[in-house]
């Protein structure tokens, strides 16, 4: 039975290995991220990537492999698509954030224990601050309703949206999440058909991507993006590429809009304090990620 978490004792001393848990994450930029800053503070990290793709395994099997990395010692892993939810039923305690959400982003090992965070929801809120600022959340889209749409629907909540639309393949998905948000907020949420989709795009004030249509692994854009128009702003968390298919369009279209850069900072900060027990500084990971970037940028330029 889950329980709720108790915040981790710090532990500066140990050497830790972490890991990311996903579907198409080869080149994530999370791996050199936490290394970058462990090296900054003076910790021993070792961060590996475990892409279901390559090793041919299901999000369940990819899953199963959770309590083995416990038992192997590892200090903690990162979840991603399409583990976030599925996770859950191989974990020991929540804290507050992954209970409200219903999905984990963040495992750490301790005291043979496994508990399971969410770091997306605050990292996601710092992004859209820092990108966007105050701009209009009168009636936002969001395009997504898995483990990464319900911490990004939580933290619109947060930020003062007023009304919210969710559109997922699954509908019964959408829905869930709505009443989920409602349960806990004074939003006004809505599950939204995938064909109904058109006639509400044109009313948003924003739109939010929270499906993987637009990943390295997944190209092209989760709508057709004749639908945006300059009145509205666009946010997309991916960030494999830093300037998703979406987010090229959308400025085409004189959108103004916000990359997954700042979700990716944010979360990663706090997995950093969790893993390790050192809070780290934003400002540093911010220049690790884009240092990274800008050398990917330049690589692809020259080879």
């Amino acid at each position: 039975m889950i329980t709720p978490a108790r915040t981790p004792a710090l532990d500066r001393g140990r050497r830790h290995v972490c890991a990311l848990l996903g579907s198409g994450i080869t080149e994530s930029l999370t791996p050199r991220m936490h290394e970058a800053a462990a090296e900054r503070h003076g910790l021993t990290l070792i961060y590996r990537v475990v892409d279901l793709e390559v090793l041919g395994l299901t999000a369940q099997e990819g899953v199963d492999l959770v309590p083995r990395a416990a038992q192997l010692g590892l200090s903690g892993m990162n979840i991603t698509h399409p583990c976030k939810q599925l996770v859950l039923p191989v974990l020991d305690e929540l804290s507050p954030e992954a209970a409200l959400i219903g999905a984990v982003n963040t495992v750490v090992f301790t005291s043979g224990r496994i508990v399971g965070h969410n770091t997306d929801m605050t990292g996601f809120a710092h992004g859209f601050r820092r990108d966007l600022g105050n701009v209009d959340l009168s009636r936002v889209i969001q395009f997504g309703g898995g483990g990464a749409g319900s911490a990004v629907a939580h933290a619109l909540a947060a930020l003062g949206a007023e009304g919210l639309l969710i559109v997922d393949p699954e509908h019964s998905r959408a829905t869930e999440l709505a009443a989920s948000v409602e349960s806990v907020s004074s939003l006004r949420v809505t599950a939204v058909a995938p064909e109904d989709a058109p006639a509400a795009m044109r009313l948003a004030s924003g739109v939010v991507n929270c499906t993987p249509v637009g990943m390295a692994a997944h190209p092209g854009t989760p709508f057709p993006t004749s639908l945006l128009h300059p009145d509205q702003w666009v946010c997309d968390v991916i960030y494999r590429p830093l300037v998703s298919e979406l987010i090229s369009q959308a400025r085409q279209r004189g959108c103004r809009t916000a990359t997954g850069a700042g979700m990716a900072v944010g979360q990663a900060v706090e997995s950093f304090a969790l893993f390790t027990g050192t809070p780290p500084e934003p400002e540093g990971f911010e220049q690790d990620f884009h240092a990274l970037v800008d050398a990917e940028r330049q690589a692809h330029a020259t080879s």
